[in-house]
């Protein structure tokens, strides 16, 4: 800035006074009522008991991007793994975890079960990703590999076959619902 720009700026602000702060005020924090205490008290109690995941993210035995997942339960008959394994039961429900934490994905896996037994599916597929090229490789696959055999109602597992994902991906066989095995029942004794 020139000296005369500099002098035009300094009578422009000669009557400019700095602002007064008035001292400040410490304000209390208002004390939440009993009734809100009590709200916020039943709220957590109830998050805590809906939280009924018992999926763990604490050890998890790693597994490579390329490994084949594969267990089955004692009393899971041969023919019925082969065809597992095959892909040649009609997959009734999808659910993909890419993109997810660990944590989103054990809360989706568990919700995941639940919704499928509640809703008689017997054979479902799982897209977990073979995690190549990762700093972490294969780590949803390792959960998924680790999570599935804790789930009583989870008979059988087998990555999937090229078309549904190879080894990105896992299928899935639960069990019979209560009324699903009875209404079998009948069905067959009434051949007797």
């Amino acid at each position: 800035m020139s000296d005369k720009e500099q002098d035009i700026f300094l009578q422009e602000m000669s009557d400019v006074r700095p602002i007064r702060a008035d001292k400040k005020v410490a304000l209390e924090k208002a004390k939440p009522s009993s009734q809100t205490l009590a709200k916020r008290r039943e709220a957590a109690t109830e998050t805590t008991a809906k939280d009924t995941n018992f999926l763990s993210a604490e050890h998890i035995d790693p597994v490579k991007p390329l490994d084949i997942l594969e267990f089955k339960r004692d009393g899971v008959q041969h023919g019925v793994y082969k065809n597992l394994r095959l892909g040649k039961y009609s997959i009734d429900a999808r659910l993909d975890l890419h993109r997810m934490t660990v944590e989103q994905a054990r809360a989706a896996l568990y919700q995941f079960v639940q919704d499928c037994m509640n809703h008689d599916i017997r054979c479902a597929l799982i897209t977990h990703g073979k995690g190549e090229g990762r700093e972490n490789p294969a780590l949803l696959k390792s959960c998924v590999a680790n999570w599935l055999p804790q789930f009583d109602d989870v008979l059988a597992f087998h990555s999937a076959q090229k078309h549904h994902g190879a080894s990105g991906a896992t299928y899935i066989l639960l069990k019979k619902s209560e009324e699903k095995r009875r209404e079998n029942w009948e069905k067959h004794s009434r051949r007797k």
